[in-house]
């Protein structure tokens, strides 16, 4: 009977509420971000609360690519950071339990969700992109509703500019109003002034029904028929009014697009419907560019022919032989063949002109082409970011072993900018045609690939990548700047230090920093540059063996004169070490005459 090990159930039972919390919170910060950018489109519109909760909703799918690699990466993080600060991990592996049996289940389980991720690009992402945007250019297109201001003109009435001096928010009745009626045209329009007014809609709410009151009109009597000589004085017509009632064209209602062209997008297809627009419009391409070439061979500037031919036989004048051609160009007058060239020039710059709006039809398509290539890769990638975050998180939440919302959250946001940086770069690179569509589509995760690989190799080793002291010493080392030795006296000597072993140990050292001294200075410079490194590498482990021998010292002082030595030493400055050397010999030879003369005491005692 199949079992599912008490490890796994703990694992699933631990990551899946976490991924399932944080997917849900980033979704909903992204789909805010939605909002912002499209606020604009929807105050105003009088839109019904479904129409609006569908296109979020719709918008909410399009945004689970972008939402779903960040959730993996800070659940990852947190459970595993939780697993380190109260010291779980450290158990299962006190107990044998390898870090990459602990995440085997999510590993599974993390395959799975790359897999349903593809199909969720391939099938149900290319319907939500076509019904949000269907959706959201409806709603782009939908009249705003009606809210005329006081003091100030009113231009969202197609045709119209609408004044209102004031108005009454209880009756809806407008004071002082000046209307201009751009209905018929600029040099037709119509000035209506009026006292008192109001707006109203027809019951299929497709026209503005305006009731005025107590006003006049003005309108021009331009006829467009007659030439321009004949109206120069024009006339118009003013009528005075008590009561008068106008009809506008401005339709209220909403208007849901037809979603057969937005599907046939690219952002409406799925894998194999990208490749087969892909085949057609390479197909496309090359049809016309290999037309655009023989046409452009074949061209005939004053019947000389472009075509590839013999260069004895080429540019001549169709139907001349070239002594005809040569008495043609040195005619009677310098003029003609002044025209000859102005008629060549010119039928050159038509065609060039001809040529770059081909060039620029051609240029579209290959965008088109690229466009469709992108849509095609993104399919995969959010696959592959998924796995490749959670490779990046778990071992690095094992490495820092940080729980909660904190520290997991700001390494989440980090990573996930810097991802979405050159994620977004390379998107642009490949669609502006600089780089290959592949290479920039997948620019992120080659990046974050040597990532996720070097913090599991990290994590595996309990190697500590966040280790301030090794990144000192790195750097140290890499500039040349060397921090100075801050030994102390120890409280407890697994080993004490005999005088007399040290003072042989420290002569020792002393004759090696005199023979590795001469045998540099015996050899030529350029040599002793190669060579002085692995020439001071004898030095640098009977220096760091005498230091850690004297280091169970209980003197002070042969403490102060061991932090003066340097973590690495170098050739230039063996003087140095000799001096420091011969301090410590001064101080341990007086410290057997010290011991000398007290035995000296005890034995005449």
């Amino acid at each position: 009977m199949f079992r599912i090990k008490r490890l796994y159930t703990f694992m699933l039972q631990r990551f899946l509420p976490l991924l399932s919390m944080t997917f849900f919170i980033c979704l909903f910060i992204v789909l805010m971000q939605f909002l912002w950018r499209s606020i604009d489109d929807l105050v105003g519109k009088g839109l019904e609360i479904r129409v609006i909760a569908e296109l979020f909703f719709y918008a909410a799918l399009t945004m689970v690519p972008m939402a779903l690699p960040l959730a993996v990466l800070l659940a990852s993080l947190m459970v595993f950071g939780n697993l380190g600060e109260k010291f779980e991990l450290t158990a299962m592996k006190a107990a044998g339990i390898s870090l990459f049996r602990i995440m085997r289940p999510l590993i599974v389980l993390m395959c799975f969700i790359a897999v349903g991720a593809f199909f969720f690009q391939n099938n149900v992402l290319p319907v939500a992109q076509t019904k949000m945007w269907t959706l959201l250019f409806s709603v782009r297109q939908k009249s705003p509703e009606v809210e005329i201001p006081e003091r100030s003109f009113y231009d969202q009435i197609p045709n119209m500019n609408l004044y209102v001096e004031s108005k009454n928010p209880e009756t809806g009745m407008l004071y002082g109003m000046i209307i201009y009626d751009l209905s018929k045209g600029i040099d037709n329009s119509r000035v209506i002034l009026a006292d008192s007014g109001r707006f109203n809609f027809t019951e299929d709410r497709t026209r503005l029904f305006l009731s005025l009151h107590s006003g006049e009109m003005f309108e021009n009597m331009r006829d467009n028929s007659l030439g321009a000589t004949s109206q120069r004085y024009l006339p118009f017509r003013r009528e005075e009014f008590q009561d008068k009632e106008i009809y506008f064209p401005f339709d209220m209602n909403f208007n849901r697009m037809d979603e057969s062209a937005m599907r046939a997008q690219y952002i409406g297809q799925n894998v194999s419907e990208l490749r087969h627009s892909i085949d057609s419009i390479q197909e496309r391409i090359d049809s016309v560019g290999t037309l655009y070439g023989n046409e452009l061979k074949a061209q005939q500037i004053l019947g000389t022919t472009s075509t590839f031919r013999e260069p004895e036989h080429s540019s001549r004048f169709e139907g001349l032989s070239p002594e005809e051609l040569d008495s043609l160009w040195s005619g009677p007058t310098p003029s003609l063949a002044k025209s000859y060239l102005n008629q060549a020039l010119a039928k050159v710059r038509r065609n060039k002109q001809e040529y770059e709006y081909r060039s620029m039809a051609f240029a579209e398509q290959e965008k088109l082409m690229r466009r469709h290539d992108i849509e095609m890769q993104k399919k995969f990638t959010l696959s592959f970011a998924c796995l490749i975050f959670f490779f990046i998180g778990a071992p690095l939440g094992a490495i820092i072993k940080k729980g909660g919302l904190g520290t997991p959250l700001v390494i989440s946001v980090l990573l996930f900018i810097v991802y979405y940086i050159i994620d977004n770069t390379g998107y642009k690179m490949a669609r502006d045609g600089k780089i290959a569509v592949w290479a920039g589509i997948w620019l992120s995760s080659a990046i974050l690939l040597p990532m996720g690989v070097f913090f599991t190799y990290k994590a595996v080793g309990d190697s500590a990548v966040f280790n301030l002291d090794a990144y000192r010493a790195f750097f140290r080392k890499l500039t040349g700047k060397e921090g100075k030795r801050t030994l102390t006296l120890k409280e407890v000597h697994m080993e004490d230090t005999d005088p007399a072993e040290a003072r042989r140990r420290l002569l020792a050292f002393r004759g090696l920093l005199e023979d590795t001294g001469t045998q540099l200075s015996n050899m030529p410079r350029l040599k002793r540059r190669l060579r002085q490194g692995r020439m001071m590498m004898p030095v640098k482990e009977a220096m760091d063996a005498l230091i850690e021998y004297l280091s169970n010292t209980e003197s002070k002082y042969v403490i102060g004169m061991l932090n003066e030595y340097p973590f690495s030493p170098r050739a230039g400055k063996l003087e140095s070490l000799k001096q420091t050397t011969d301090g410590l010999l001064k101080l341990y030879d007086n410290t057997e005459q010290e011991q000398e003369y007290t035995d000296n005491i005890d034995n005449a005692l």
